[in-house]
Parts: C-alpha cells; structure tokens; sequence
C-alpha cells in the first residue's frame, strides 16, 4: 500500500491544477489516469494522416488563459514549452443565402461586418461592448468564487457600490433570459442576433432556454475584447504542461490506473483502489469524475444518504455532440470570403428558428436534419498543426441524441452510431459544401467520433455530452452538481469533487480544481466541510 496527502482520480485539466496547487503546497499527490496519457477532454492526436493533429475534443482555450490559475502559474508552464497562439478573428457566423458577420479585436472591424447588415445595430453593439467594459470587472470574479459564498457576496456588493443599485438586477435579468429575448432587447438583424445565440449551442441552450443569455453575451463580449487563443501544437499541450509542473513539484501521475473503488471507513474517504492495489489518502480523495460514476460505481451505495442518491440519480446530461476531423490539402474556399477564412470559429447554424429544431430534433432522439455546426480552423493561426501548406478542420456537430430513435430528415435508416455516424457526416459535409463549395475534393481524409466513440475516450462525456451534465438553471451556479452541495464537498469526508460537473461547469478553465485547490489548501477554509 502506497500513501499519499491526496489521491486525484482522473487526470483532466482540472484534477492537475488542483493536484499542482497541492503539491506546490507540500502535499504529496498521486494522480491516477485510466488511459494512457492526461487530458480528459482536451486532447490531441493524430487521427487522420501523420503530421496532423487533431484537437479531439476542447480546442478554444481562452478561459484558461484568463484563469486565475493561469495568473499564477502561467509563467511556468510556459518555461515549460507551453505556448498561446492568439487569433484576432475568433468567431464568423455564415448563412445559406451569402450573409455574413464576424467578430474581430478591431471593434471598427465589428461594427462595419454588423453595419452590412444593420446600420441600427452598429449603436446597440457598441453600447453593449462599452457596458461590459464597465461590467467585466465585477462580473468575472462574481463567476471565478465558490458558490455560494462571502466572496461571492463581496462580489456582488463591489459591483453594486461601482456601478448603482440597478446593477444586480441588470445582472438578475441577464442570467434569467433567453438567448432570443437577450438578442430582442439588443438586435433587429437577425444575422447578429444568430451570431450571439449560436455561442449557446456550445453548451445546451437553444434560443428559447432560461439562463441561455449569460454564456453568449460573456462569448461574443470577451471574443470582441481578446480574440481567441488556442494552444500550440494543440490543446494537448496544456495538459502536458500541467502534468510536466505537477511532477516538477513532486507530485506523480499514473496512466492505465483505473480507479476500481473508493475506501470509506467511519464515513470517511481513506483511499482508493486500483485492481486490487491500495493507494491510502491521508487527506483527501478528490474525484474528477461525474457524479453517476463517482457515486454509481466507486462509491458503495450505503455509505452515502438515500436522498443523496436521489439527487444523483436526478443529475440531468444535455444533448450528445458528434466529431468530424478533416486533414485538407487547403483551407474552405468559403462563399463569405476573407471574413470567414481568417476566423478561428464559423458558425454555421442558420436562424434561431434552425437552432431550435436541431435541438428539438436530438431531445427527441433523432439525427438532426440540418444540425449546427462550429468550424474550427487552427492552422488559420498555428501552422504548427498540418504539414507544410496542408491544414486541419474540427467540426462539432451540435446537437446530436445519445440514442437514435430516427432520423428527422428520413435519410438515414441506421439508429446505432457504429452505422449512422459516418452517414451523418456525409450530411455536414453537404451544409459545409454550400457554404464552402468545393471543399470535397480537398479532404484528404476524414476521422468521425460518435457520441459513443467520445463517452468511451472519456467515460465522464456521458452519451457524447462534452458539457459533463446541463447547464440550464436547475443544475448551475449554487445547484451544481446538487443544491446544497455546489462547494465541492460529498457527504464522505475528505472526499471531493472537481471537473464539468461541478461549478464554474465545462470549459477549459481550471476553475473547479483552482477552487478546490486553494481551499484545501487554506487552512481556514480546510476545517469546514461544507
């Protein structure tokens, strides 16, 4: 039996940041990784062709970038070999009939792409980037705080004495709406009002959601503010980044060790195993992992509460996402022309009213008729990826079901992905061919991840969900993963929770391990369990 302060079970991002603050702490840390290298959802592989690299999964990394983490550990990673590569053309959003409207960090840029389509617009869009100048600084660290807490309330009254009583319900109001009643306050266009909603496709929130205004109005705002940044060489790299510094400090990390159970004694964690193997946690076991698993397979179900249990078995995963990874002889030769062949993401959604149905479609278990698509172009920015003149394309296909009962447009017969996937994508390379014509016969091959293709890389994107669980209000801010249980706690001592599944939720920002990090590491913070 091996002992250590702290067991971490999973290696993603945010199981090493929170195994690299413990360890730059003085605890000693074992991390334990069921495949053969780190990442969880970020990583990068050669799946098509040599010399290609393909971020599977997360490719967009600005998060990270503006993570507290990043502040403070940032300058190692990069004397460690980890680099940004920065995009001034994030996002460009492209429509069946020709239009177009993009984002670039030139805001005079913005407002003329905007102005093609409404001059009254160009006004509404620059208020709204001047008030999130004013609103950013108290929004952000109302967002990067455990929930709830005094920090959190800290936060909030900062922004109510810097910017008027009016503040907390303008806040109130956002995080309540719609992405479509956001875009109807703001927009007449219905090009920009497309271009904000589709950010909420990233996570699981069609127009007509609550609480699908905050993420898009924050994506399109920081996009106009710092572009996008995407690792070099792909995503991977920040993971080997994080994994190089958590060893630096002496922490371990141990590949093909699965996790077969957690040790509970007197209501306390003390430990894992691994086939047979025991690794004992003197302080704490941390599970990086979602709840089904944690407390459907590692956890004994009488060691937890049966309303516990309950509120596991209630704990909700959006729709699935299909991967296309495409090794090209040359960049789409894209009918919007420069606007979207520079930008590091094209959206290609259509209206609201598309998106809807494409949602609507997968919830109801079909294969989307015409579902939306988010065009990653990395070596728009970082040749590093493709052989010499050659480039990558990463296409989430959003949003796809978990199980197939049909298909909305009646084409497809197949309902197991093992047979439908490669169908489906043979139909996002027809909606990408009347946007891009001619893109076929530059695909020089082609590599398709199905929803269970992805849970299998990674048991925690249940039925192809990269988000790990909802986001919608009842599972977010203070309710996730449970309400009453939003701080990282379990009802097993010193047993933890970090990742997707826990607040700040998906993306690639560290912010769950960050948290959890610095509280077990604050003495003060350390006596309280809940």
């Amino acid at each position: 039996m091996e002992s250590y302060d702290a067991v971490i079970i999973g290696a993603g991002h945010n199981g090493l940041a929170a195994g690299v603050i413990l360890a730059d702490a003085g605890w000693s840390v074992v991390v334990l990784e069921r495949n053969d290298r780190p990442g969880g959802a970020v990583r990068t592989e050669e799946v098509t062709l040599p010399g290609f690299r393909h971020d599977l999964m997360a490719m967009n990394l600005n998060l990270f970038a503006g993570s507290r983490f990043f502040e403070r550990y940032g300058g190692r990673l990069r004397e460690g070999g980890f680099d940004l590569v920065p995009s001034s053309h994030p996002v460009c959003s492209v429509f069946p009939d020709g239009r177009h409207v993009g984002i670039s960090t030139d805001l005079d840029e913005t407002l003329s792409s905007i102005s093609a389509l409404s001059a009254a617009d160009v006004g509404s869009y620059r208020a709204l980037f001047d008030r999130f100048a004013e609103t950013a600084p108290h929004l952000f660290p109302l967002l990067g705080v455990p929930m709830p807490s005094i920090a959190g309330a800290r936060a909030l009254f900062g922004g109510f004495r810097a910017l008027g009583r009016g503040w907390p319900l303008e806040l109130g109001r956002l995080v309540l709406q719609s992405s479509r009643e956001f875009a109807a306050d703001h927009f007449e266009s219905p090009e920009v009002a497309a271009l904000i909603a589709t950010w909420g496709m990233h996570l699981d929130f069609p127009p007509d959601v609550p609480g699908g205004a905050l993420f898009p109005y924050l994506e399109t705002m920081a996009a106009q503010a710092n572009g996008m940044a995407i690792g070099k060489g792909g995503a991977s790299s920040m993971v080997e980044g994080l994994t190089n510094l958590l060893r630096t400090l002496g922490g371990e990390v141990r590949y093909g060790a699965e996790v077969d159970g957690v040790t509970v004694k007197s209501g306390a964690a003390t430990g894992v195993t691994v086939k047979g193997e025991r690794f004992a946690a003197e302080r704490a076991v941390i599970a990086n992992v979602v709840p089904n698993i944690l407390f459907g397979s590692l956890v004994p179900d009488d060691q937890v509460p049966a309303e516990f249990r309950v509120k596991v078995r209630r704990y909700r995963y959006a729709p699935g996402t299909m991967m296309v990874h495409l090794a090209l002889s040359d960049l789409p030769d894209w009918e919007a022309g420069s606007a979207a062949g520079r930008s590091a993401y094209v959206h290609i959604g259509g209206y609201m009213d598309d998106m809807s149905r494409a949602y609507g479609e997968a919830v109801a278990g079909l294969l989307p008729s015409h579902p939306t698509l988010v065009v990653g172009q990395p070596t728009t920015v970082d040749a590093s990826r493709a052989p010499n003149g050659r480039h990558v394309l990463w296409i989430q296909v959003r949003m796809v079901p978990p199980r197939i009962r049909a298909d909305a447009a009646g084409e497809i017969d197949a309902t197991e992905w093992a047979e439908a996937k490669e169908p489906l994508a043979d139909r996002v390379m027809s909606i990408l061919e009347v946007h891009a014509p001619g893109i076929g016969p530059r695909v020089l091959a082609r590599h398709v991840m199905s929803p269970e293709d992805l849970e299998a890389l990674n048991p925690n994107l249940v039925g192809g969900d990269q988000l790990s669980g909802s986001h919608h209000p009842m599972q977010f801010f203070l309710f996730r993963p449970f309400p009453g249980w939003s701080r990282y706690t379990t009802p097993i001592v010193r047993l933890y929770m970090c990742g997707a599944a826990t607040w700040p939720g998906a993306g690639v920002g560290a912010g769950s391990g960050t948290l959890l990090g610095e509280r077990l590491t604050t003495s003060r913070l350390a006596r309280f369990r809940r």
